[in-house]
């Protein structure tokens, strides 16, 4: 292969090779924003965003070795007690397919295992596939049971 090939197949190996380090936090709000963004959840106003962020129970981001910004997140919300959430579960696409999805559930998992009161009910909505990923680590559909429902403002 020419030197040139070499250098065009480095670059395009560049998300592959790199590591990836989770760590506990929140983005930013634009930060939060674009994730979502580009990543087809559906925008957030800044006003929603900067009321709803400081009120995450636990969340997590994954940045690339290297990289400032965040390639991927998740969340839970709730009131800490009798009612929890996961929500915001989303990796960039450039980066999905490397098993990120997986290391923010386990990590999501790992705290509510850690600090959930017995008897919290936690939920998640399950957008297309993603399902799988969910049931791997226990999640099941409460359909025809319970039925999700939502309203936007």
């Amino acid at each position: 292969m020419s030197d040139e090939a070499n250098k065009a197949n480095e670059a395009s190996n560049t998300t592959t090779n790199r590591s990836y380090e989770l760590r506990p936090g929140v983005p930013a709000i634009e930060t939060y924003r674009a994730l979502r963004a580009a990543t087809g959840l559906g925008a957030k106003s800044v006003e929603g965003s900067a009321v709803g962020l400081p009120n995450t129970w636990y969340g997590v981001l994954v940045r690339q070795e290297g990289e400032p910004e965040p390639v991927g997140m998740g969340r839970i919300v709730g009131d800490g007690g009798c009612h929890l959430q996961i929500v915001d579960i989303c990796v960039l696409p450039e980066h999905q397919g490397q098993g990120l999805g997986k290391r923010i559930m386990e990590a999501l998992t790992a705290e509510l295992e850690r600090r959930a009161p017995e008897g919290a009910y936690v939920s998640l909505i399950a957008d297309g596939d993603a399902r799988h990923l969910y049931a791997k680590f226990g999640w099941t559909e409460v359909a025809p049971v319970s039925v999700g429902m939502a309203r936007l403002f």
